[in-house]
Order: C-alpha cells, then sequence, then structure tokens
C-alpha cells in the first residue's frame, strides 16, 4: 500500500532564496521535529546524487534514513524550481517526494511539498497509519516550512 500527502504554502521570500534553503537538507530540523541529526554527502553544494542521512524519530522509536536527491531544477525567469528525492534506506515505511517552487509577485513564493509513503513487509501494515499522521500534519508541516525559511531570509 502506498499514498500521497502534500501541503502548498506561499512563502514572503523570493523563489531563488527559498530554492537554496530547502535544497539543503541539513536545514529541514528547522522545520521538522522528528528529523534529530542530518548530513549530506559529498561535501559542497547539494546536487543530483547527493545523499542526506538523518536520525528520525517517529511514533517514539528513532530510525536512520537516507535520501537521495534525483531532480534539482533550480527556478529562473518564468521557469519554476523541483526538487526530487527517493528514499534508498530500507525502513518499514519509506518515502519519495519533492518540492515544487514558483514564483510570485511581490517576490513571494509558492510551495508544494509532498511525498508518497510505501509500505514493505509488516510496514504495509503500518502505511496507513503514518499517511493518517502526516496528511493530518501537513498543513501544520507547511506552515512550519513558511515560518522556517522566511527566518533563514532575516539570519542571511
Amino acid at each position: 500500500m502506498a499514498g500521497l500527502f502534500e501541503a502548498g504554502v506561499e512563502i514572503d521570500r523570493p523563489v531563488t532564496e527559498v530554492f537554496a534553503y530547502l535544497a539543503d537538507g541539513r536545514n529541514d530540523p528547522d522545520f521538522s521535529p522528528r528529523v534529530q541529526r542530518i548530513t549530506r554527502t559529498p561535501d559542497g553544494p547539494t546536487a543530483v546524487g547527493s545523499v542526506f542521512r538523518s536520525t528520525v524519530k517517529d511514533a517514539g522509536m528513532k530510525t536512520a534514513r537516507e535520501f537521495q536527491i534525483t531532480e534539482l531544477d533550480a527556478p529562473g525567469l518564468d521557469v519554476p524550481g523541483r526538487i526530487r528525492w527517493t528514499e534508498l534506506s530500507e525502513n518499514l515505511v519509506t518515502a519519495e517526494g519533492g518540492y515544487d517552487l514558483a514564483e510570485l509577485p511581490g517576490g513571494r513564493t509558492r510551495l508544494r511539498v509532498f511525498n508518497t509513503l510505501t509500505g514493505h513487509g509488516f510496514g504495509r501494515l503500518l502505511v496507513g497509519l503514518a499517511l493518517s499522521a502526516a496528511r493530518k500534519d501537513a498543513p501544520d508541516f507547511g506552515r512550519r516550512i513558511k515560518a522556517a525559511a522566511e527566518a533563514s531570509g532575516r539570519r542571511g
């Protein structure tokens, strides 16, 4: 069993800044309290093939996660931005997803974040619960991304 959850939000920062912030997955703990630690390999800017390794806590259990960037298309003049990832780790429930970013008037950004969760083995019984929780949290998740991206612009 697999299922999709998504959230959309408008961010009061330019699309190029939001793209750069989200492309660096090391920022994930800023808006995802489940991410306890995250690193990127290889060193240097995020690119297709970059791998982010994290420790996350879901439902009281810590798991190791490994995601690879599969698409990284920077936004340009009237060109939307796209970031895509796939999970390499072998967990009971895995995710594949991305960000779509579009420029809005006034230096703002429209963001869509989405993930498809897939259950494996015993995880097929758990994926429905994980999906339900993710869908319930999706609007708040979008708001946390908005707040973190806007705050990063004030820091930078």
